[in-house]
Formats: C-alpha cells, sequence, structure tokens
C-alpha cells in the first residue's frame, strides 16, 4: 500500500509564497490570532489545521494611499505584535535556515514581503528598511505602475504609458535588492518590466502568485517564454488560487453577475468605493452566487501540470493569493485545503518526491540562492 497523502503532505515543508491577511487585518481591525472564520481565507489556528509550516505574509496598498510607506509600516508593526503574543505558535524568519529551525520546533515559519514598489517612494532607504524589519521579496509593481517600473495593467491597458520597462532607477532597485539578498517578484509586472528584470538580475528571480497564460490568457499570467526565461535563472512560478487566473470562462460569468446586481454595484461606486472593492463587498453579499463563479479545482492542477511539462519539477510552487482574491477554486476555500493539493499532487501520478519540492522545498532553494 501507498504513502498516503496525509503522511507527505505532514512530511512536506508546506510554504504559501502569497496571502494578504495583514492588510485585510488593517482595513478591517482584524488579528489573525483571532478566530476568522467568515471573515477571512486565513488565520493562525486555520494554518496549523491546513499543515502550513510558512507563510509569506505580504504588505500591500493600492494606489490610492496618499501615504504608502507610512501604511506599509502600520502592517509591519501590526504582524510584529501578534507574533509577540505568538511565541509559541509563530516565529518571524528572514533566512532558510531560520525557517527550518523554526519549523522543526513545530511552530509556524514567517516572512514578510512587499507587494508594490510604489511603497519604497522611490528611495533605497525606504527599501532597506523594508529589508531590516525582514521583507524578503518585494513585488515590483501591483496594478499600478511606479515611476521606474511598469506593470501588466498598465502595459495591456494603457496605450499613453509614459515608460515601459525598468527606468535607470529601477535598475538600481533590482541591483539593490540582489545585494541585500531581496528576491525579485514578477508577478504583476509588464512583460517590458519583465524582461529588463532578466537583463539585470544576477540572481533567481521568481514570481510569488502568477499562472499559465496559455490555459488562461488574462494579462497577469505569464506567457511560456516568461515562463521557461524564470526557470532558466533557476527561478520558481507559484500559482494563484484565483478563479479568474486560473479560469478563461470566469471574467465572463463575474461580468454577468455584476450586470445581475447593477443597481446594488452603481450605488457602492456613487458611495466613492473604487471598482474592485465594490466587487468584492458585492461578491460577499451573495455567497451562494458566488461560489457557483468559482473555477473547478482541477484547473489549479492543470496550471501546475503545464508548468511541470514545460520547464520541470523544479520550478513550481504554491503562491494562493489568499485574503487577496475574491473567489477561490472549488474546495479550496480557505487555508485548511491545503491538503486536497497535495491529494491531488498524488493522484496525479506525482512523486512524493515531486509533491514535496511543489510544496515547499522549490522555494526554499530559491530563498537560499538570494541570501547573502
Amino acid at each position: 500500500m501507498g504513502v498516503s497523502y496525509r503522511s507527505i503532505h505532514q512530511k512536506a515543508i508546506v510554504i504559501d509564497t502569497h496571502n494578504d491577511i495583514l492588510s485585510l487585518c488593517l482595513e478591517k481591525k482584524l488579528y489573525f490570532d483571532s478566530d476568522l472564520k467568515g471573515k477571512s481565507h486565513s488565520d493562525l489556528g486555520r494554518w496549523r489545521e491546513g499543515g502550513l509550516n510558512a507563510q509569506l505574509f505580504v504588505v500591500w496598498c493600492d494606489e490610492i494611499n496618499k501615504s504608502p510607506f507610512e501604511y506599509a509600516v502600520k502592517q509591519f508593526d501590526l504582524f510584529d505584535l501578534i507574533a509577540y503574543r505568538n511565541p509559541d505558535k509563530l516565529s518571524k524568519v528572514a533566512d532558510s535556515k531560520s525557517l527550518l529551525k523554526v519549523v522543526n520546533e513545530g511552530k509556524i515559519a514567517a516572512i514578510l514581503a512587499v507587494e508594490g514598489g510604489h511603497m519604497i517612494e522611490n528611495d533605497l532607504e525606504k527599501l532597506n528598511y523594508f529589508y531590516n524589519r525582514g521583507a524578503r521579496y518585494m513585488t515590483l509593481t501591483w496594478n499600478n505602475s511606479t515611476d521606474w517600473a511598469s506593470s501588466s495593467f498598465d502595459e495591456s491597458s494603457n496605450p499613453d504609458l509614459h515608460q515601459k520597462g525598468l527606468s535607470e532607477f529601477g535598475r538600481q532597485v533590482i541591483k539593490r535588492m540582489n545585494q541585500l539578498g531581496m528576491m525579485v517578484d514578477v508577478s504583476h509586472a509588464g512583460e517590458q518590466t519583465f524582461w529588463d528584470v532578466i537583463d539585470t538580475s544576477t540572481k533567481p528571480i521568481f514570481a510569488s502568485h502568477s499562472n499559465v497564460f496559455s490555459i488562461c490568457p488574462v494579462h497577469r499570467n505569464l506567457k511560456d517564454e516568461q515562463i521557461k526565461a524564470i526557470a532558466g535563472q533557476g527561478g520558481i512560478i507559484s500559482v494563484n488560487f484565483y478563479s479568474a487566473f486560473l479560469d478563461k470562462t470566469f471574467m465572463k460569468k463575474k461580468d454577468e453577475f455584476i450586470a445581475d446586481h447593477k443597481a446594488e454595484f452603481e450605488e457602492l461606486l456613487k458611495k466613492g468605493m473604487i471598482d474592485y472593492m465594490a466587487e468584492d463587498l458585492l461578491f460577499s453579499y451573495y455567497p451562494t452566487e458566488t461560489e457557483k463563479l468559482s473555477a473547478p479545482f482541477s484547473l489549479l492542477l492543470e496550471h501546475i501540470e503545464y508548468l511541470v511539462n514545460l520547464v520541470g519539477i523544479d520550478h513550481v510552487g504554491i503562491g494562493s493569493d489568499f485574503d487577496g482574491i475574491n473567489s477561490a477554486p472549488a474546495e479550496l476555500y480557505d487555508v485548511t485545503a491545503y491538503p486536497l493539493i497535495t491529494k491531488a499532487l498524488i493522484e496525479k501520478g506525482f512523486s512524493e518526491k515531486d509533491a514535496i519540492k511543489i510544496l515547499g522545498s522549490n522555494f526554499l532553494r530559491v530563498l537560499r540562492a538570494n541570501e547573502n
């Protein structure tokens, strides 16, 4: 009889490279060491229930925020507060050696990350500050471009974009990240920015929460040549759970859902809410309807298999985007469901060794390769 998927899951170091619980907690005045069922995808108790060993906590804000650096600092402070009062359950780590030590102690290892280069406010000293607070990767852009790097959203939707790719300062940012030992995250980056990063970075890069363009052609997903380039540098692509990046039919279904609730949606916009926030709120009003929009769980495996077939087993990871998305695949409704991924990998014929690589050891290798 073969080894059970549960024992493989327990043996693996399960690492999720992208979770937005910090900004959600700050916005809603919540604490992730409380029971947040029904309020979030994640909390400390449910991470442990799902067999998660290490979480990358993302510090995020949108382009509307007038004080992005200050808002980021509040999220670092919030994390440190919660870690301080849960020393037996959670520890912040800054390198692969510390991560393994904390996991062996039976605690969740936490690494901080920054999603959106606008939070450094064009100042390398602020990048240094984030590193010193424990950030070990930075997503170069969110949907909004910075003065020094163009986003995939802007490159794909704004024909009048004044600059595509990295500016000279943008190249300085990449070089400084390489010097510090901070991983360069190309999720959300525009194609020109992506290729400029490939030309600039001397260390393996990664995509913390991106999927396959060939399966689901949206601007946030990676084309085959980009996937090959990341693998060629020794990096990884961590698959995102967002239904819109998994299922090419999702956006049409979502638009139909919004149209069915047009009056409510427009009322939220009139109150000054920006579109993605209004959409999230509308999704929360109608959970029975929105669950029907979820991508099939099988599509997550399809993206994983595509990546493995294209560039090999060593270049794939898990980056859920939990608490930053309003639609996860069927069955993967919160962080307690991670074992279902292990189960599906084994059922698909992946070996124990290969499943363990996808679940976390591939990311550990890239983290180690970036350390100084």
